[in-house]
């Protein structure tokens, strides 16, 4: 029967073909002069040629002799360099959903119910104080803030109730130095007796992604690149399924990075744990299968595929140069939904990007996905945000069947090319940093501080200009919008709960761990005995200080201006009982008007502005004497730009006349020998589709006196 129906199908693509083959196959050259005679003039490379942050020229259309020479073309799924994925075949992506609740006992409940609901994996997001090797007594303030507290094996105990974990991954971001927080982990299963080489996923150390993030390290360098080597040769000998090194491209993203500069750092610190890693005598053959890579990916869809394909791609090649063999330089990867793309205004949209971006993920290859909850950037997570973001996940491997193909993407003339576009961006900026001695030496001259911080102030300004645009922030927004109805439960009293139990138990004092050679075992000996986090913290070297510095990458996302100029009109108007006034003095007959009234009015909207609409007026008297009587502190003449010399200025005469302190606008672009006479007639500004709408509404808001947060 399947015999029949592949002659069935070959019949049917050769009697196409025979179709196809009827017509003239257009050349390139054909196609581009027909584009050029349509463009009546205008530029090919303006019109349709896009570049992105990356420094890509993206191409209107591609074709199959653009990726006729592109290395790594013909590789298949699971072989070197594995562009295409390091798995011959494949179940698709661990569901690596965050949860972020404070307490052991509430993480314990929510990750039962949630694991039993479709979440595959266990991702345990420490808050700040756990990270940094503190006990919740000794920084109260902090605890339970960002994520879970732990202090101690009865704290694991609890967060571990009735979880198999030989069955349920495990992914925790442990800060620094991960000693402490895996030997309270190994400590717990040796107590309850569960086989300890079982435990798979990864417990890792970041110190780069901190220093990055924090701008200071509580621990010497080199004294967190040996304890690298401490764990990472423990888990060789006991959990081979487990890796200790976590390396987050996600610090330099959410500073607002391109995704070549992402892929560049991370690689570069990937390269300065190898280094560490074998320098301290750990067989790179295993030392690489213990790192374990985290991207955020963001809304470009195909950039972020490329990214992810070229990751890879690269880092193959990296351990191959480090002498590894072919099994070795597989990278494992994980994906979470961009959290710079997300907005507190219009959160539900948040829940379509954060799909889009977990399409790309998947669609690039990741072993892991988180898709950030919808509420990500106003709360903690609640029970409803996380079942829709979840399912999200669920939806694109088990409904979607994009886990059903190996690299879906592959093949593709436009997305091959576009990987190896990123992969030779990045590794011309890998080159650079690593000329400059590598990933820390470039931090301290602030050289990715520099380059992320340009690029960051691109997306800005676009975002600002509303050609970047974030939909309900800067550009369609919802005026009337009230706040989400699915609130985060308030931890506040099970955190007071928590920090009572963490003082009320006996203290352990550890001596020294610093100088002896296995640290590790010994850590798991005196978390057995009772030693908490914050003594075995200190007891492997944390300091009380920092003690190495660095200029700060921070993570902000791009909507902020926005969202603060909003809120600053929103807090004044429940202060003064209304928002600014904004009158739209419309020239003409609708059709005159409709298209420029329309811009203003969303261009005002973006800020919260009360914009006064009308169906416009027959003369400047009557649209003059209308804008006064709305007692609105700012007008904007709209209208046809033919109009405007006879009408708008004896209309912003007439208003200034009448109400000297009224700001008086019009929406387009006048010519120079207009504009003079313009401002004569009080006119202060000229709104149009290239205005930096952010700055033009911060200004509007000082000369009102509409105080900013």
């Amino acid at each position: 029967m399947v015999y029949e129906l592949q002659k069935e199908g070959q019949k049917i693509i050769d009697k196409q073909t025979c179709l196809f083959n009827e017509f003239p196959k257009p050349k390139y050259e054909q196609w581009k002069q027909i584009v050029d005679m349509s463009l009546k003039g205008a530029s090919f490379e303006k019109k349709l040629i896009t570049e992105t942050y990356e420094g890509i020229s993206l191409q209107p259309m591609y074709r199959k002799e653009d990726a006729d020479n592109l290395p790594f073309l013909n590789s298949l799924p699971g072989k070197a360099p594995f562009t295409r994925g390091t798995q011959t075949l494949s179940d698709g992506w661990e569901i690596n959903q965050e949860l972020d609740l404070a307490t052991p006992s509430a993480f314990n409940e929510v990750a039962r119910v949630d694991l039993g609901r479709g979440q595959t994996s266990l991702n345990i997001v420490l808050d700040t104080p756990t990270k940094r090797g503190l006990n919740a007594n000794d920084a109260t303030s902090e605890v339970g803030k960002a994520g879970l507290s732990i202090s101690g094996v009865t704290d694991v105990t609890s967060v571990l109730k009735d979880i198999d974990l030989a069955h349920v991954p495990i992914h925790v971001n442990s800060g620094a130095n991960s000693i402490p927080l895996l030997a309270l982990f190994i400590a717990h299963l040796e107590q309850e007796k569960r086989p300890v080489q079982e435990f798979h996923g990864c417990i890792g150390m970041d110190p780069i992604s901190e220093l990055v993030k924090n701008g200071t390290l509580v621990y010497e360098l080199e004294e967190c690149y040996t304890m690298m080597a401490d764990v990472t040769n423990w888990a060789i000998e006991n959990t081979p399924n487990l890796q200790t090194v976590l390396i987050h491209g996600n610090v330099y993203h959410d500073g607002g990075s391109s995704a070549v500069e992402e892929l560049a750092f991370a690689l570069s610190t990937g390269v300065e744990y190898l280094h560490a890693l074998t320098t301290h005598g750990v067989d790179i053959n295993k030392a690489a299968g213990k790192i374990l890579f985290s991207f955020s990916v963001g809304s470009d869809y195909f950039i972020e595929i490329a990214k992810l394909r070229a990751a890879r791609t690269l880092w193959a090649r990296i351990v191959e140069t480090f002498g590894g063999n072919e099994d070795a330089q597989k990278m494992t990867m994980h994906a979470r939904t961009s959290a710079w793309t997300k907005t507190i205004f219009d959160p539900y949209v948040n829940m379509l990007r954060a799909t889009t971006e977990a399409f790309s993920a998947a669609v690039g290859g990741a072993d892991s996905i988180h898709v950030s909850c919808f509420d990500e950037a106003i709360q903690k997570s609640s029970a409803f945000s996380r079942r829709i973001a979840r399912n999200a996940s669920i939806i694109l491997k088990e409904e979607a069947y994009i886990a059903r193909t190996n690299d879906p993407a592959g093949g593709s003339w436009y997305v091959e090319v576009l990987t190896n576009e990123v992969a030779k961006k990045a590794w011309e900026l890998f080159q650079e940093t690593e000329a400059k001695g590598g990933i820390v030496e470039a931090l301290k001259e602030e050289f990715p501080q520099k380059v992320v911080e340009q690029t960051a102030s691109k997306r800005v300004g676009n975002i600002a200009s509303r050609k970047d645009i974030f939909v309900g922030t800067n550009m369609y927004v919802n005026i009337d919008e009230k706040g989400i109805g699915w609130l985060a439960v308030d931890e506040t009293s099970q955190i007071d709960d928590h920090i009572n139990k963490v003082k009320g138990r006996a203290h352990r004092p550890v001596k020294s761990l610093a100088s002896i050679p296995n640290k590790t075992e010994a850590s798991i000996q005196v978390a057995k005995q009772g030693a908490s986090l914050g003594e075995i913290a200190e007891a492997t070297g944390r300091r009380s200080e920092a003690v190495v510095s660095v200029k700060a990458i921070r993570p902000t996302r791009g909507s902020t201006q926005f969202e603060q100029l909003r809120q600053t009109i929103n807090e004044n108007a429940e202060k003064a009982g209304n928002r600014p006034k904004v009158f739209l003095a419309n020239l003409g007959p609708i059709s005159a008007f409709k298209a420029r009234a329309e811009f203003a009015s969303g261009f005002f909207g973006v800020g919260g502005f009360d914009v006064i609409q009308n169906n416009g007026f027959t003369s400047a008297k009557e649209a003059a004497d209308a804008a006064i009587a709305s007692n609105a502190g700012i007008v904007i003449i709209c209208g046809k730009d033919e109009d405007y010399q006879q009408t708008a200025i004896p209309l912003a005469k007439t208003i200034k006349n009448a109400a000297e302190q009224a700001i008086v606008l019009l929406v387009g672009k006048p010519s120079e020998e207009y504009e003079v006479s313009f401002k004569e007639a009080g006119i202060s500004e000229y709104i149009h589709v290239g205005s930096n709408c952010y700055d033009v509404l911060s200004q509007l808001l000082d000369k009102k006196g509409v105080a900013a947060l």
